[in-house]
């Protein structure tokens, strides 16, 4: 294993097809990164204590934190982090413990926290606080902080959630075939 992918305990992230993680970025213990995922420069995460899943085609942007809550008396469960297909999730990002749909914008230097549930088709503007257990509605833009409900996306805006995770997948693979 490379020194970006490590294991921790008995847990070894898995990773699907044309998975491309930064050499500066480092990947620990139970994280599963399905295929098309790209992990950008100076990417932190640890599944240590719980579980991490990044779905397809998703991106995790230069300097993102994605962490975990462990499972206690209190929370039998702890807070695993999950992240659907198609989320683009910009620079410096900070994801602990919570539940991404699929088509999501995460904006630049947002904070997301234990127990939140963002649904699908969201944007969350840049520097936005998602508060520990807050959901966020499908087919909106919250900005904040604390992050609240704007308005409605567009047409336009909710197929330039896939287009954005469209983008990502195909600099990953023009940086795939420069390693050739």
């Amino acid at each position: 294993m490379s020194n970006s992918i490590r294991s921790y305990l008995h847990y070894s992230p898995q990773l699907g097809l044309r998975v491309m993680i930064d050499p500066s970025s480092v990947v620990v213990g139970n994280v599963e990164l399905a295929d098309d995922v790209s992990i950008w420069p100076l990417v932190a995460i640890r599944g240590d204590v719980n579980a991490v899943r990044i779905g397809a085609r998703s991106n995790i942007q230069d300097g993102s934190v994605l962490h975990v809550t462990h499972q206690s008396t209190y929370n039998p469960a702890g807070y695993p982090l999950l992240i659907g297909d198609d989320v683009t999730v910009g620079h410096k990002a900070m994801l602990h413990g919570c539940i991404i749909g699929n088509r999501v914008l995460v904006g630049m230097g947002s904070i997301l926290l234990d127990g939140a549930i963002i649904e699908d088709d969201v944007m969350i503007g840049a520097g936005s606080l998602v508060s520990p257990g807050k959901r966020l509605e499908s087919g909106y833009l919250y900005v904040g902080s604390p992050a609240r409900q704007v308005r409605r996306l567009t047409a336009e805006e909710i197929e330039g959630l896939r287009y954005s995770a469209n983008n990502y997948v195909r600099w990953k693979d023009e940086y795939l075939s420069e390693d050739v």
